[in-house]
């Protein structure tokens, strides 16, 4: 870490911007101006990168995205294997390797945390009646009164989301981050809109009770049971 002299801010280390690159998958001059404007404060410059990719994922959100990948990965030996499709809004994008590499990742993390749907717009009411009479009764059972059981309850559902839906897990190789939150980190370093449209796994031996296997995929369809495959809609 050193001062400069014209602004009296400490500039980080090549190390340090090295580090935070490889934590946040930002690019190198947002990385060094999130540790100058933080002190060379790793968290808090992490915590200045989120929020800039927030930023952009909002600005952008109503920006059409008409090209992206389809893309696949099988685990387990060949047991579960998951298809996502992440669009953007032009094939440039979707040709770099940060694009690939943010497939590749979402995909992989479909593959190990197995989420039941894309957003929680997505559930529907009757899973989530079912869930709060579960929590409640939970929560009952404890002797809590009524305001605090309804605290109980909410953070309750909080936590089934985050669990359940694909943009609100914690990510598999940094549970720092949401899905969501990688999405927008996306956005930010590639300056295009970009949205997880849909996504399939697929694991042997599972059905979703019909009369054949089927793969737990995302439709835009009302949500299904669990186990019954399916998560997710057009973004």
């Amino acid at each position: 870490m050193s001062t400069a002299p014209e602004t009296g801010k400490t500039v980080p280390g090549a190390q340090l911007v090295k580090e935070l690159r490889e934590r946040t998958g930002a690019g190198f001059s947002d990385c060094r101006a999130a540790l100058i404007e933080t002190s060379g404060d790793i968290e808090q410059a992490i915590n200045v990168l989120r929020k800039k990719g927030q930023a952009a994922a909002a600005k952008k959100a109503q920006r059409a995205t008409s090209e992206g990948l389809v893309t696949s990965y099988i685990h387990a030996g060949g047991k579960i294997g998951v298809l996502v499709e992440i669009d953007c809004e032009s094939d440039f994008v979707a040709r770099t390797e940060d694009f690939q590499r943010l497939s590749h990742d979402v995909a992989m993390h479909v593959a190990a945390l197995d989420p039941r749907f894309l957003r929680r717009e997505e559930v529907t009411q009757e899973i989530l009646d079912r869930e709060r009479d579960i929590y409640r009764e939970q929560a009952k059972a404890t002797g809590k009164q009524e305001p605090v059981l309804e605290r109980i309850v909410t953070g309750k559902m909080e936590k089934f989301y985050e669990e359940n839906c694909l943009y609100e897990q914690h990510f598999i190789k940094d549970e720092g981050v949401t899905i969501k939150e990688l999405v927008d980190q996306a956005i930010a370093k590639l300056g295009e809109n970009i949205t997880i449209r849909r996504f399939s796994r697929f694991k042997v031996g599972e059905s979703d009770g019909s009369a054949g296997p089927a793969p737990e995929e995302s439709t835009g369809q009302p949500a299904v049971e669990p186990n019954s495959g399916g998560s997710s809609g057009a973004a």
